[in-house]
């Protein structure tokens, strides 16, 4: 499987592997950056054992992690990816996405999530796009519905956090045949 790089004129996602994972690595520090995360990032040898879970699913082909870089601030910024992806049943989940702070209310989401929604349903042509969030991430939540995401359901207490709590998880869904109006009235304008 040959990933392409995608980018526009904001944001450059490349392949995340061991070779450049450790741009990340002051990012991944930041207090509370993934503290609706059932993963923990949080000093360089957890950060390293979390990509190589990515690197494992990439070569599995269950999961495509991008490392995340600003153009317009010329810096990396983060992480992300494609996962659970189910290549029969064509549908793929957009998730464990994470940027610091500095990046956050930038539009570099925005920008991350039109590249990756465009080359779901544009290139691998793909059925569906979900994205699973935990029901207190009002944030995430909000800025998943703005672009066009619906609320399917919510799965009770289906993810064990590392504080132990047992959250409930918010399922949003984006379909292809949704994706020309969102595409048309979301993210008029990008390229």
């Amino acid at each position: 499987m040959i990933v392409p790089t995608l980018e526009n004129d904001s944001v450059k996602l490349s392949l995340l592997d061991l070779s450049n994972y450790k741009h990340l690595v002051p990012i991944a520090q930041q207090e509370k950056l993934i503290q609706y995360s059932p993963s923990d990032i949080s000093t360089p040898e957890k950060l390293k054992a979390y990509v190589e879970i990515a690197v494992d699913g990439y070569y599995n082909k269950t999961t495509i992690p991008f490392i995340v870089f600003d153009k317009k601030k010329n810096s990396y910024a983060g992480s992300t990816r494609f996962m659970n992806i189910h290549w029969k049943n064509k549908v793929l989940h957009l998730g464990s996405t994470w940027i610091g702070r500095e990046f956050q209310g930038t539009g570099l989401n925005k920008n991350m999530k039109f590249l990756m929604l465009q080359y779901a349903f544009e290139t691998l042509h793909f059925d569906k796009v979900e994205f699973r969030l935990d029901e207190r991430n009002t944030r995430s939540r909000k800025a998943v519905e703005k672009i066009g995401g619906t609320l399917e359901g919510i799965l009770r207490k289906d993810t064990l956090m590392l504080d132990g709590f047992k959250r409930n998880t918010c399922c949003y869904g984006i379909l292809k045949e949704e994706w020309h109006d969102i595409k048309r009235t979301v993210f008029e304008g990008f390229a």
